[in-house]
């Protein structure tokens, strides 16, 4: 009788079989980690962002101009990334609600979608 080598046809599917089931287990955890990592980001950024705007209000009795004027006066080294669009000017302006005043009261992601709770970006 002749020495068989190798594997046959039914060995090598049952293989990927077990392949595709562990990768079916652990792909959507992997992406699901990777949006709530994101998610994580563009909090921090905007608390960063908002406490630079208080900060700024609190020295000079006024609010920013413009966003670039928080690294311009160094209250921000840099403008973050909004880590959902991956850019730095896609970030919504918010006016104060008081007409009388002027400049970057508020900001916020310019994100379409919604975050894994369900609240619009645009929102946060």
């Amino acid at each position: 009788m002749a020495l068989r080598r190798g594997f046959t046809l039914i060995e090598l599917l049952v293989v990927m079989a077990i392949i595709a089931t562990l990768l079916s287990i652990a792909a959507p955890r992997y992406f699901g980690q990777v949006d709530s990592a994101r998610e994580k980001a563009l909090a921090q950024s905007l608390e960063v962002m908002r406490d630079a705007i208080d900060k700024f209000r609190a020295d000079t009795g006024k609010y920013p101009a413009t966003l670039t004027e928080l690294v311009e006066k160094r209250y921000l080294r840099k403008l973050p990334v909004d880590p959902i669009t991956e850019s730095t000017e896609t970030w919504e302006i918010v006016p104060p609600p008081d007409p009388a005043e002027s400049g970057v009261w508020d900001v916020r992601s310019g994100a379409r979608g919604s975050g894994r709770d369900g609240r619009p970006f645009a929102e946060w």
